[in-house]
């Protein structure tokens, strides 16, 4: 599934001038009424979808971004679309600011998988400095395509499954850890997973050898993120967990672990 394929030129508006969430969310609806993938959805069905997902909580996530999304039984094909909104309007995001780019998405209901991987593509473009800026001062919708479309990689996921790697990600700095998640187990929330932690320095302390040196019992956040990646991904993802902890020698509170698989197979349940 290549992004460029998705990203319809027809579901891009931009300068548009909502005044509140709601006609924000209108305004998205009559940029994704534009593609042909959704002509027997109703304007109401898509409305109702993402007005739902909003109830949910607010798809902006902060620095005047939003990524609203629904899943709908009517819909066959993934449509992704993107309104900016140079003024900024108020979404309920959670840093408050007005949110001046919407970049949607309206999927099949029984493709989680995808949605997940896409949210994660999409989330991780925005992210990246000056990205948004750009893409929000563009003035036609080709612009805005193109400015989006040369900050990210074409293709969401690869079909070769031969070769693969284990990445190993213990986080004690939870400040970092949601972005983290975001990072390395959304681009294939089916062969991730979660695991609770604990410092090695709260069984130490309980040991009564070291008791004059830890008076006070450790406590503190861990967690291991665990993802296998194919192998050409590696290095992305790599650089994609230095884009939020800084260069992994110099971090304190994040280590990655990176182990060449002999066999791997199956997959772990997507949401549902």
């Amino acid at each position: 599934m290549k992004l460029i394929d998705l990203l319809r030129e027809e579901c891009i508006v931009t300068a548009a001038r909502p005044t509140s969430k709601t006609e924000a969310l209108q305004a998205i609806v009559g940029a994704a009424k534009q593609s042909e993938l959704l002509k027997d959805v109703s304007e109401s069905a898509l409305f109702e979808g993402l007005q739902a997902r909003e109830a949910l909580g607010s798809t902006a996530f902060g620095e005047g971004i939003a990524i609203p999304h629904c899943r709908l039984d009517a819909v066959e094909h993934f449509v992704v679309g993107a309104v900016t909104a140079p003024e900024g309007v108020d979404f309920d995001s959670l840093d408050g600011a007005p949110v001046k780019l919407f970049v949607f998405i309206i999927a099949p209901e029984g493709d989680a998988k995808q949605h997940i991987k896409l949210l994660s593509a999409i989330s991780h473009v925005l992210q990246i400095p000056g990205a948004r800026e750009e893409i929000v001062g563009q003035k036609t919708a080709v612009g805005v395509r193109d400015s989006f479309l040369r900050h990210t990689r074409a293709d969401i996921e690869t079909e070769d499954r031969a070769a693969r790697n284990l990445i190993h990600v213990f986080v004690q700095d939870e400040e970092k850890f949601r972005e983290l998640v975001r990072e390395v187990a959304g681009a294939d929330p089916s062969s991730a997973a979660i695991l609770e932690g604990e410092n090695s320095l709260a069984y130490i302390a309980k040991m009564p050898l070291f008791a004059s040196f830890l008076r006070d019992e450790p406590k503190g956040f861990c967690k291991v993120i665990l993802a296998v990646v194919d192998k050409g991904l590696t290095n992305d993802t790599l650089r994609r967990i230095e884009g939020v902890t800084g260069p992994l020698d110099e971090c304190s509170g994040v280590m990655v672990i990176v182990q060449e698989l002999f066999y791997s197979a199956g997959s772990l349940g997507a949401a549902p």
